[in-house]
């Protein structure tokens, strides 16, 4: 049940596009790939209290703190996007990160959306 429901929210999240980046992990340790279908998505991103977006922005926050998940870091700008986020508020997210997370993490997170963008035209 958390499975197919976290599994769901992921698939809506990345619009299908996710499975290329989790088919890999299922390959090589299955239960680790269940896990992030059932907590991370199948109970956090499901729950109401806040909307899509702003759990997008926290993510995108934390990933760009971490300053090293950049593959994970381009597939939630993009679901950033589709659910309303917009350049400016991404750019924005992330310049108020510079003062806690540091430069070259915000730069690294900056080239992200930049790449987001210009693959998006």
């Amino acid at each position: 049940m958390r499975y197919s429901k976290g599994k769901q929210e992921f698939d809506k999240i990345t619009n299908g596009k996710g499975e290329e980046m989790m088919k890999p992990l299922r390959e090589i340790a299955p239960d680790f790939e269940r896990f992030i279908m059932e907590y991370p998505f199948g109970d956090l991103y499901t729950r109401t209290e806040l909307d899509l977006k702003t759990r997008e922005l926290i993510t995108i926050a934390s990933l760009t703190t971490l300053g090293y998940a950049l593959p994970q870091l381009k597939l939630h700008v993009k679901a950033a996007i589709d659910a309303g986020c917009t350049k400016s508020e991404l750019t924005e997210t992330i310049t108020q990160l510079s003062a806690y997370a540091g430069f070259p993490a915000c730069i690294n997170a900056m080239m992200i959306v930049k790449e987001v963008f210009d693959e998006m035209g």
